[in-house]
């Protein structure tokens, strides 16, 4: 069995945005040299995700204005009990949750084995610091 493991690394200057990282993820399959298997796409901050969905703009805009509907950016500690610790950020963590953490996609002949207009992007929901995404391929 092979493997290979890689980190994205992004540092978005907006406090929420969505990135579309297919390209980096194919990029990292290719170097692999896996022809059947799985790669694993995970965010490894809490207030940030990876997500599978189509890459158009409207639906984004939509994204936006949901999330920050279910939980608005407040970084006072009235609205959230997290930010009286001193954090600002209790609607990212929440946001997050909703977008989630990880996909998995299956690796079918060397490539990412899509369905229609499916792509992967990285999520951000407290920008303007770096932050890593692991991208893992495992199989034959």
């Amino acid at each position: 069995m092979k493997s290979l493991t890689e980190y994205l690394t992004f540092t978005i200057p907006a406090r929420m945005d969505f990135v579309n990282i297919t390209p980096q993820v194919e990029e990292v399959v290719r170097r692999s040299g896996v022809k059947e298997g799985l790669v694993l796409v995970n965010a490894m901050h809490i207030t940030a995700s990876v997500f599978i969905n189509d890459d158009e703009p409207g639906l984004h805009a939509d994204y936006k204005k949901w999330l920050e509907g279910l939980a608005p950016f407040d970084p006072s500690p009235t609205r959230y009990a997290h930010n009286r610790t001193g954090e600002d950020n209790a609607d990212a963590h929440l946001k997050r949750q909703v977008m989630g953490r990880e996909v998995v996609v299956a690796v079918t002949n060397g490539k990412l084995d899509f369905g229609p207009w499916e792509q992967i992007f990285y999520g951000e929901f407290d920008g303007k610091r770096p932050k890593r995404v692991l991208v893992k391929v495992i199989g034959e």
